[in-house]
């Protein structure tokens, strides 16, 4: 029976589950909103330290699941509240039947037109159950779609990064390869994006249906739409389903930009953010970084006010770093770059106790060339770091230095992190980080 969907019997088992499924919707709604809400703080944190890092890859996963993550909450919490008002109107049909418009004693005027408004309570509390259904269901459907705009997007990257911009492949093999590709996926996203903003008029179109049909055949699969696409049908087949699946994405838009609305208290305050040598960043502060998710951008000092003989300097290391420390120095470039996702798996080699010491004496000139590379400055007093590698409270790895204050005076100073790179064979100094501070002697 279980594997027959057309016996009898399992329809009707269908029919009993389909009544009685408002128990799941409202357990599985509650287990869900408690878990969304437990793991929505944890995945901004490591949203926030994927930005931070730039980390591209975990940065857009984390983006997505933190999107879904309000797609689920939202629609649940509003499932739970007309689950509820769906509960309520039924205990109130249970006491008080339908409603007795003649009861009411008001004038005809009124009384015809509740009666073609609200027709009877009967009605109104399957038009609530209907809701109900659609939303749980829809909330689901809305996740696929997210998770399968972003699988397009990351096939676009893909294509741009391992094809297109691939030194390894001819010119003559990765252009025309890499035009088709994104050619075909630009195009069939727009395909599938105007069937689905049109109700599917390139299925019913009879020439149109010709062209499009490789392109549906191929997202299917790029999409995982093989796998929700039922529920998909399932919506377009119904009017009220259609019309209400529709009505959700201008509400997600509407909350979006009020999301959005801030109130400007000033002119130039928030101009002056963008001003390093205005404006104190709590960011560059570690005493002022007091929540698990104040990371440093790009370096920071212990305090605003220096009454140590000594300034703690910590330097934020990230990828780009690396990129810009095989600019400097091309010699560390290994011939195989390991960043990115790696397996816990390792496999020994017979020569690793040589490739240790060639890798601990490379460390070494590692360090040595972020030091030739950044120079500190307080506001004329140029000192050389020595950098080693350290973590900060928010465990962020980076460089850590320390620079004396004794010839630096009472008052407002300002520290500047200078950068040495090779530009079209000229050694140049740019400006990292500005951080302003006091110093006051104890």
């Amino acid at each position: 029976m279980g594997n027959n969907f057309k016996d009898r019997s399992f329809k009707q088992l269908l029919d009993k589950l389909q009544q009685e499924s408002w128990q799941l919707e409202l357990i599985i709604s509650g287990f869900a909103i408690f878990g969304l809400f437990t793991a929505f703080p944890q995945i901004k944190i490591a949203l926030e330290i994927a930005k931070n890092d730039k980390h591209i890859y975990a940065f857009v996963i984390l983006l997505v699941a933190l999107i879904a993550c309000y797609i689920l909450i939202f629609n649940l919490l509003v499932h739970v509240i007309l689950r509820g008002l769906w509960i309520g109107a039924l205990g109130l049909r249970y006491v008080s039947g339908d409603i007795e418009f003649d009861e009411l004693n008001y004038q005809n005027k009124f009384t015809n037109y509740l009666k073609k408004k609200i027709v009877s309570f009967d009605r109104y509390v399957a038009t609530l159950e209907n809701y109900c259904s659609v939303l749980f269901a829809v909330s689901f459907l809305l996740i696929f779609y997210v998770i399968s705009f972003t699988i397009i997007i990351i096939i676009l990257v893909l294509i741009a990064t391992y094809i297109l911009s691939n030194d390894d492949l001819s010119e003559s093999i990765r252009f025309p390869i890499g035009v088709t590709l994104v050619c075909f996926i630009a195009f069939g996203s727009i395909f599938t994006f105007i069937d689905f903003a049109t109700q599917g008029y390139l299925k019913k179109n009879k020439w149109l249906a010709k062209i499009y049909f490789p392109f549906y055949w191929v997202f299917s699969f790029l999409t995982l739409s093989f796998l929700y696409r039922p529920l998909v049908y399932n919506f377009l087949d119904n009017r009220f389903t259609k019309r209400l699946s529709f009505f959700l994405v201008p509400i997600y838009i509407v909350i979006s930009v009020f999301n959005s609305v801030k109130y400007q208290k000033s002119n130039y305050l928030d101009s002056a953010k963008l001003n390093s040598k205005l404006y104190l960043d709590n960011a560059e502060y570690e005493d002022s970084r007091i929540k698990e998710n104040d990371f440093v951008r790009t370096a920071s000092i212990q305090s605003k006010a220096i009454t140590d003989s000594y300034i703690k300097f910590f330097k934020v290391f990230n990828e780009n770093v690396e990129d810009r420390i095989y600019n400097y120095n091309p010699s560390l470039k290994p011939k195989e770059d390991n960043r990115g996702f790696k397996t816990g798996l390792q496999f020994s080699s017979g020569n690793k106790r040589i490739s240790r010491k060639k890798r601990d004496s490379l460390a070494v000139k590692y360090i040595e060339t972020v030091n030739k590379m950044y120079t500190i400055k307080i506001d004329t007093i140029k000192y050389k770091p020595e950098f080693l590698i350290s973590r900060n409270k928010q465990n962020q790895i980076g460089f850590e230095t320390y620079i004396p204050t004794n010839d630096l005076k009472e008052g407002k100073h300002m520290l500047r992190l200078f950068r040495k790179r090779i530009r079209k064979g000229d050694t140049v100094s740019v400006i990292d980080v500005t951080i302003p501070f006091w110093h006051f002697k104890k």
